[in-house]
């Protein structure tokens, strides 16, 4: 599906000025889909061509989403890595 975003050419000049506007529009939209909880990370890497769970994260990072880290998952990797010795 293609989408069309109509904007005024003063503000299109100045806001294309950072780059590839349709892509930063892409990259924000997909921000805003995954913190909302319509997008998952598969569907990340899907949409954004990504190829690894690291650029996954690095979006993420630089879009300043961060997923939820509960104590429980804390608990969880401390007993894992216990376990390895650490």
């Amino acid at each position: 599906m293609d989408v069309t975003v109509q904007l005024p050419d003063d503000l299109a000049s100045r806001m294309g000025a950072g780059g590839d506007l349709s892509r930063r529009a892409l990259e924000a939209l997909a921000a805003e889909e995954f913190k909302r909880g319509r997008l998952t990370k598969p569907d990340l890497r899907r949409l954004l061509g990504f190829e690894t769970g690291s650029q996954i994260d690095e979006f993420l990072k630089r879009h300043e989403v961060f997923e939820e880290y509960t104590l429980e998952e804390l608990d969880r990797e401390r007993e894992g890595l216990r376990r390895l010795g650490f």
